[in-house]
């Protein structure tokens, strides 16, 4: 799995889970962003054509966004992206948006535990790796 973490809010509360030291299925590569926003879609695809089976965007809660209206971008992308991958028969669950503040280390933690376990129970994504 791919984590594209926005630095401000979702990578700080991913941090926090860290140096709390709570338990979290390690499967994710996190990627660092300045804003949920900046995720391209084209990134997602990639990602999810490179190997991963699923990939997860972490911002700011709305209204908290340090660039405004970032989180409201990437909602809207999301919601587009997912309706494009089901089209092409991926299911649509494999994308997940969540809003993790800095202080929420413990809800990172439960979001990635519960992001993992969907992806186990949809299994390995077919034919990704294959170009």
């Amino acid at each position: 799995m791919v984590a594209f973490l926005c630095r401000w809010c979702a990578g700080a509360g991913a941090d926090l889970a860290g140096t709390s030291r709570l338990q979290y299925p390690p499967n994710a590569i996190p990627i660092r962003v300045n804003c949920s926003g900046r995720v391209e879609p084209s990134w997602v695809v990639d990602a999810l054509r490179s190997g991963a089976d699923g990939v997860l965007i972490g911002g700011c809660h709305p209204g908290d966004c340090h660039y405004v209206v970032g989180n409201y971008k990437a909602r809207r992308r999301v919601y587009l992206l997912r309706k494009v991958l089901e089209e092409l028969g991926v299911e649509p669950e494999r994308v997940r948006l969540e809003w993790v503040s800095a202080t929420e280390g413990a809800r990172f933690a439960r979001v990635m535990t519960e992001f993992v376990k969907e992806l186990r129970r949809l299994g390995p994504l077919q034919g990704n790796g294959q170009g």
